[in-house]
């Protein structure tokens, strides 16, 4: 298995600039972009499993659901480490979707949990929460660590949420419990500030410089048993209606996105992230 693989989904980064080899699956793309059957996803994991590497790169956060795929490959047992500005916790229909592939994970035998960091939506308030994995966060198999100054005070107060002023230092203590185990990381760059990435979603409130701290401190506590890294902009293609109608109404609605200008701001996020996660 290779140290790192590019999988093109969506045109989402250039070839040329990205530091390991590219699978050019742009046919696969719009079958699979923010939801898919799950004939679809098994198809398609049996196609590419063969060449998959150790760290990923990939598309835009539509295909964020495929981290879960990912962890298929991973033999010893991990922590994953997701940062995120959604905590993609939904217990709704259907199986395979961006907005629930945390739940996808915590089914597989070698992941030990689940912890987000970075969360800013509307997701974590009532009502939108009734749909997370509660049986998950009871048992403290799933973790979410979300911004205060995104929620509401009950929010905050119910997910003990955590400020610019803090995170650092609980980030450090999360990683030394680590000590002695494995763990995974996925990148969503939906978890940057919108002047540090370019995606389809509502920005987040990390830097660049913030996650490569927190990937130097998860280094220097646990090893990397592999990790991923997606959410570049890209124009969204579908190839059914349905999911079409459904990544519409679901995404945010945000202004016209100049791609080359993306593509710019985020291998400049990819400059500094790839080689954190990596080592």
């Amino acid at each position: 298995m290779s140290a790192g693989l590019h999988l093109d989904l969506d045109s989402a980064w250039a070839a040329a600039d990205v530091p390991v080899p590219t699978r050019d699956l742009r046919e696969w793309g719009p079958r699979l972009r923010y939801v898919a059957p799950v004939r679809v996803v098994e198809k398609f994991f049996e196609h590419i499993e063969p060449a998959l590497a150790d760290f990923i790169l990939y598309g835009s956060g539509d295909f964020h659901y495929l981290s879960a795929l990912w962890l298929r490959r991973v033999r010893r047992p991990v922590t994953v480490v997701c940062f995120d500005n959604h905590p993609d916790w939904d217990r709704r229909p259907p199986r395979w979707g961006c907005g629930g592939w945390v739940n996808r994970a915590l089914e597989l035998p070698n992941v030990r949990r689940v912890s987000v960091w970075g969360c800013g939506n509307f997701e974590l308030a009532w009502p939108a929460r009734i749909f997370a994995n509660t049986r998950a966060l009871q048992s403290g198999r799933l973790e979410v660590h979300a911004w205060a100054e995104r929620q509401n005070a009950v929010t905050q107060r119910r997910f003990d949420c955590m400020t610019r002023e803090n995170w650092r230092e609980r980030f450090s203590r999360f990683a030394r419990s680590l000590a002695g185990q494995h763990a995974y990381v996925t990148i969503d760059l939906d978890c940057l500030r919108a002047e540090s990435a370019a995606t389809n979603w509502e920005s987040g409130l990390f830097t660049t410089d913030d996650l490569v701290w927190a990937l130097g401190e998860l280094r220097r506590a646990a090893p990397l048993a592999g990790g991923d890294l997606c959410g570049a902009f890209s124009p969204p293609v579908y190839d059914r209606w349905t999911q079409r109608f459904a990544g519409n109404w679901d995404h945010p609605k945000l202004p016209a996105t100049d791609q080359a200008a993306a593509q710019r701001t985020n291998r400049a996020a990819l400059a500094q992230l790839w080689p954190a996660l990596t080592g």
